[in-house]
């Protein structure tokens, strides 16, 4: 069980029960909200609204080089974030550590380096602590190490949990750090076949996540983005120590905590992804896609720990605004693009039709990028429908095991096609009814299409009793009006 003190006009109009979280008690006093819950929390903040011309502010994270915790926190500094706000949270924890930030160079890139100080003391990498000769094992910040046997100054998850929810931090930032911790406790638990709460950090170790975990929660929510997107991730190879042995990288927690995520190797022979990092990915990101398209505002890089010839082991952050427009700021030139999608189709003359609205949902939450039903006639006459999915590469396995789960083919087809996309914008349009955001496609810069989101367009309808198409209708004019000044 865990704690968090907020106002109380946060705990009225913020705070929000997660997925499988629940909420145990709550006392007022004083103004402050004292909220005991067992599981996550988001704060309603943290999904902030769009910008004032409609934009939407995003992160892109390019780990071309992978991700720890320390990289995030150097790229973050790199991009605006103000280290002051690193050192505020970390000496609110009161566990005897400090940070230290420099200036470095990798590989031909200048870069922010962060490293945790614990009594005076620097955390070196963990296969620093075994075989000082091991050079083919990385890297960054490998004080994730956990175990399931306790030993003094161990720390558990409620005792971490505990700290952060008496650090001097917004409730929206102790409920991310928390989030993350839970992420990393959940796949040492899988990983060990022991209840979460039996894992324990290394007492150095835990100091040096706690810190990087603590302050990737304030940073991140400094940064002031509506949406972190990040690349796929290159997680390296060769083998890394652990403390429970020589594991192959990616670590085991590492996958774990990288399911339904892009991964690759480049073969450079060091861990790249650190489970801390994997974590802050799969607590933060809310998908993965190549560079998107954006207005660029800043960038910032986030050095690792060693130097490779040839490859910058940085971790880049950009900062821009992209996904819609405004009357203020047209479409801007956007031509046509093409790309590569799996086409997936399976053959059904046996499924309740009841289910296959059901298997599209589903397969939709998963990334599918479309899915859709042809009517066809089968084999011995029987009328059936033809399944069609699209996705990315990426997705593919996991739609594909949708689909074998869910419906009563025995067999899924696979194909790859070349699509031809216009440039897509938003723009959000005021109507009497409220905002309703108009999608565009254009190619070659001029406009070729453009409807209002249904999406908007029905909850509208269903607040004000108004018939539907009269708010479509009213959107449409709203936008043609914008085009004309």
């Amino acid at each position: 069980m865990s704690r968090l003190q907020l106002s109380a006009h946060e705990f009225q109009n913020n705070f929000r029960i997660g997925d499988g979280a629940e909420l145990v008690s709550t006392s007022v006093r004083s103004g402050r909200a004292t909220v005991f819950f067992a599981g996550r929390t988001t704060m309603a903040s943290d999904r902030r609204p769009p910008t004032k011309d409609g934009l939407a502010r995003i992160a892109y994270l390019d780990c071309f080089s992978g991700i720890s915790g320390d990289m995030f926190l150097g790229a973050l500094i790199d991009a605006g974030v103000s280290p002051k706000v690193f050192e505020e949270a970390v000496a609110t924890l009161n566990v005897g550590a400090t940070l230290e930030v420099s200036r470095v160079n990798r590989s031909g890139i200048s870069a922010t380096k962060v490293d945790v100080v614990v009594h005076g003391k620097k955390d070196s990498p963990r296969e620093a602590h075994a075989h000082e000769h091991h050079d083919h094992s990385h890297t960054h910040d490998h004080h994730h190490d956990s175990h399931h046997h306790q030993h003094p100054g161990d720390r558990g998850l409620n005792e971490i949990r505990n700290i952060i929810s008496k650090a001097g931090i917004s409730a929206s930032a102790q409920a991310t750090a928390i989030a993350i911790f839970e992420r990393l406790g959940e796949a040492e638990s899988k990983i060990h076949n022991v209840p979460i709460e039996e894992i324990h950090f290394h007492e150095v170790g835990a100091v040096d996540a706690l810190v990087d975990i603590v302050c990737t929660a304030v940073g991140a929510e400094a940064l002031g983005v509506d949406e972190f997107i990040c690349s796929p991730l290159n997680v390296g190879g060769g083998t890394v120590i652990c403390a429970h042995g020589t594991f192959p990288i990616p670590a085991p927690a590492t996958v774990e905590l990288l399911k339904g995520a892009p991964v690759y190797s480049s073969g450079l022979q060091a861990e790249l992804v650190t489970p801390t990092g994997a974590a802050i990915v799969a607590t933060l990101v809310k998908r993965f896609a190549p560079f998107p398209e954006m207005t660029v505002h800043k960038a910032g890089y986030g050095a690792g720990t060693r130097d490779f010839p040839g490859h910058a082991n940085v971790l880049r952050i950009t900062v821009g605004e992209a996904g819609a427009t405004s009357a203020d700021n047209p479409v801007r030139d956007t031509h046509a693009s093409e790309d590569i999608v799996t086409v997936l189709e399976a053959n059904l003359d046996d499924l309740n039709p009841q289910v296959f609205g059901y298997v599209m949902d589903k397969l939709l939450q998963a990334g599918a990028l479309d899915v859709f039903g042809t009517p066809v006639q089968m084999k011995k006459n029987r009328p059936g429908t033809l399944l069609t999915v699209l996705g990315k590469a990426e997705n593919v396995g996991q739609l594909t095991k949708i689909i074998f789960d869910e419906t009563t083919t025995l067999g899924v087809r696979r194909r790859q096609e070349q699509r031809q996309v216009l440039g897509r914008q938003w723009q959000t349009v005021t109507t009497k009814f409220g905002e309703v955001r108009i999608k565009i496609g254009s190619m070659n810069g001029s406009v070729t299409s453009y409807a209002p989101e249904y999406e908007d367009c029905r909850r509208i309808a269903l607040e004000k009793k108004v018939p539907l198409k009269a708010i479509m209708m009213e959107a449409m004019e709203a936008y043609s009006r914008s085009l004309t000044g």
